[in-house]
């Protein structure tokens, strides 16, 4: 298993990931906690291209980690997005969860 990212590397791998051509793979979970939360794609675009990672990572397998990133969106009445991804080798990202940071 690959090493994890500091938080710093990890904002800007996934940063960096953002790109026109970028693959976003979902969960079920993930796509239900958007539409909950009356998020758009744009929103989570923003969180991807603007947020930041805070903490360590965390286990997602045995063969990747998940990052927790996080910053308000135009959309989110002021409120603070927060993505758990996984960045995936093909260069993707994976959508875990969406959710407001101040929920726990």
């Amino acid at each position: 298993m690959p090493s994890p990212m500091k938080p710093s590397e990890a904002t800007t791998a996934i940063r960096g990931r953002c790109t026109p051509d970028l693959t976003l793979y979902w969960t079920d979970h993930a796509k239900d906690r958007m539409a909950e939360r009356e998020l758009i794609m744009g929103d989570i675009l923003h969180v991807l291209k603007h947020g930041f990672v805070h903490d360590e990572a965390q286990s997602a397998s045995r063969a990747a980690w998940k990052y927790a990133i996080q910053c308000v969106t135009p959309n989110s009445g002021g409120r603070t997005v927060k993505l758990i991804v996984i960045p995936c080798s093909d260069g993707g990202i994976k959508i875990v969860t969406v959710m407001w940071a101040d929920e726990r």
